[in-house]
């Protein structure tokens, strides 16, 4: 591709093919010449194949995966970079001025905001920290002494993603059990409310540009498969301050919290990337793979926090990429 040429790599692409085709819009909507490429660990990869190009990568433990995505953007053309699970984020955060020096935007935040994702205790003591409420931190042992415990409680992984390991505790013969054979487990108050996820757009200096909240209306697998954008100017608001509250936040910041029936919001974990259900208010009109590309070319798009559809239903369904043995073997 010749000079001017925009391309995209994003990684660990897994099953995001509605996000590949969000970036591919973008690029056509700029009127700007470019590819989206995906990278994987693997060929089976679905988004692997809805991309321009899908290229095979290391492992992202290996020593050698940096070093191979900085060759990789030289070699095909690539202006940006945009991580799509938590394990790389915390990896790529030291390397955005690597990258910069190159003419490559790594849309990732801080180390410092990236090890939220890392470890949801970490998360619990910067909503503290800044004076955002969140749900209590409990100790299990002290639970199962107190004949006058009132469940249920919450535990999940501290370190967990996907919603893997998270469950509700109604008596004590649950908790003992699940306190004892869930790894690194953390117990917390059960929040009653609707739960939501914020798409919060940082641009490329930390000043949040754009928030969507979406009502979580149905799950599967820890992603939401039923959802609705919702233009709560509380919940936006509560978005805009978290965000900004975070050291070098950049990209499409998830955000998860519950809003209970007092309309009090309680944050609950935040994840510096693009979240399985972004789609949604991708749908809706926000469209942050544009803003982002628009940005990174040196233009000022025309944003507005709330230039999105409100009530906008999401009902998923599954769908397939088809492709011959020879491509993924």
């Amino acid at each position: 591709m010749g000079a001017g040429a925009f391309s995209v790599l994003l990684t660990s692409g897994g099953r995001r093919v509605a996000l590949v085709r969000e970036f591919q819009a973008a690029l056509r909507a700029l009127g700007v010449p470019g590819r989206v490429l995906v990278a994987d660990l693997r060929r089976n990869a679905a988004a692997f194949h809805a991309a321009d190009a899908g290229v095979l990568v290391p492992r992202v433990t290996s020593p050698e995966y940096v070093p191979y995505l900085l060759e990789l953007c030289e070699r095909e053309g690539v202006r940006m970079v945009v991580p799509l699970i938590d394990t790389e984020l915390h990896l790529l955060a030291p390397h955005r001025e690597a990258f910069a020096a190159k003419g490559i935007t790594l849309v990732v935040s801080s180390p410092a905001t990236t090890e939220l994702s890392l470890d949801k205790r970490t998360t619990r003591d910067f909503f503290q920290a800044h004076g955002f409420d969140t749900p209590a931190v409990l100790d299990a042992a002290a639970i199962l002494a107190d004949p006058d415990a009132r469940y249920p409680y919450f535990l999940k992984p501290a370190d967990g993603s996907c919603s893997v390991g998270a469950t509700r505790i109604d008596d004590a013969e649950s908790l003992a059990f699940h306190a004892r054979h869930t790894a690194n487990a953390m117990v917390q108050e059960f929040v009653r409310g609707e739960e939501y996820t914020l798409d919060v757009l940082a641009d490329l200096t930390g000043k949040v540009r754009c928030v969507v909240p979406r009502l979580r209306i149905e799950t599967r697998a820890g992603e939401v498969s039923k959802g609705m954008t919702v233009k709560d100017p509380l919940l936006m608001e509560a978005g805009r301050r978290v965000v900004e509250a975070l050291p070098g936040a950049m990209g499409c910041m998830t955000v998860q919290l519950f809003l209970t029936a007092e309309r009090a919001v309680k944050f609950i974990e935040i994840n510096p990337r693009f979240g399985g259900g972004f789609p949604l208010a991708a749908a809706a009109g926000a469209k942050y793979p544009e803003w982002l590309i628009a940005w990174a070319l040196g233009r000022e798009p025309e944003v507005a926090m709330d230039a999105w559809t409100d009530g906008l239903v999401m009902l998923r369904y599954d769908d397939a990429v088809f492709v011959k043995k020879s491509e993924i073997g």
